[in-house]
């Protein structure tokens, strides 16, 4: 064994094991973003916590989110000079800085799914033209320092900051990154937003004038349509949906 793969085995033994569920959330997390439209070969990440915890886990930086099994999550520590799970994916940073500002997320999704990076690349502000659109409407931010693979401390921390309290932001040109107080809530959050920047592109689009909710009806929406017991009914219905095209995924 070279010292290079000695040090990798070592610094992967000091992480604590993968909990079985989560891992099984994570895994199911990734299956439905690909359903989605979310895929881009390998890249992309869908990453969990219990709540209050400094230790996160990852999908690997090998696995397609179509991919995706239990297995192949990783853990992480969200201290910047912690040991690092060589399979961990390259953008690990990017989910330490959230969870170091956010002790409220225990879920994060980044993707590079084609309308919200598209959206992402014009100045407009995300109208609730659908319901999709009432979750983030006033609750996304835009990042624009760089467009590049999120690599170090510094621009995880820089995106942190941009992202704020707010339920995502938008990475100029790069995709976007989704929170949630659960993985549940952010898997389904990202697919609500790429479906909320694709209608409202759709509406661009069109060259006519269109018409958007009202600030009542917004807050109506985020109480009834996005509530926590509705968002477990469409995690529900996408895990249904996985397990019809992948049905290993029934026994995670």
């Amino acid at each position: 064994m070279t010292p290079t793969t000695a040090a990798a085995v070592e610094g992967r033994s000091t992480l604590p094991r993968v909990p079985t569920r989560l891992a099984g959330q994570i895994a199911a997390g990734a299956r439905m973003l690909s359903l989605d439209g979310h895929d881009d070969f390998n890249q992309g990440q869908i990453s969990a916590r219990m709540p209050n915890s400094d230790t996160f886990f990852i999908k690997n930086a090998l696995c397609g989110f179509d991919e995706a099994t239990p297995d192949q999550v990783v853990a992480a520590s969200i201290a910047p000079d912690a040991p690092v799970d060589p399979l961990a994916p390259p953008e690990l940073p990017l989910h330490q800085a959230i969870y170091r500002a956010r002790p409220d997320v225990n879920g994060i999704v980044h993707s590079h799914a084609p309308h919200t990076l598209v959206f992402g690349a014009t100045d407009l502000e995300l109208r609730p033209v659908s319901h999709d659109g009432a979750h983030f409407t006033g609750a996304l931010s835009l990042f624009t320092q760089t467009s590049n693979t999120v690599l170090d401390q510094e621009t995880g921390d820089a995106i942190a900051e941009s992202l704020g309290d707010a339920e995502g932001v938008l990475l100029r040109n790069h995709g976007g990154v989704i929170v949630g107080k659960s993985v549940r809530h952010a898997a389904v959050f990202a697919q609500v937003l790429e479906r909320a920047c694709r209608l409202q592109l759709l509406a661009e689009q069109s060259g006519a004038p269109y018409t958007w909710a009202s600030e009542t009806d917004v807050a109506l929406k985020r109480d009834f349509i996005y509530a926590d017991l509705s968002v477990r009914s469409y995690w529900d219905y996408a895990v249904r949906r996985v397990r019809c095209v992948w049905p290993e995924a029934t026994t995670w």
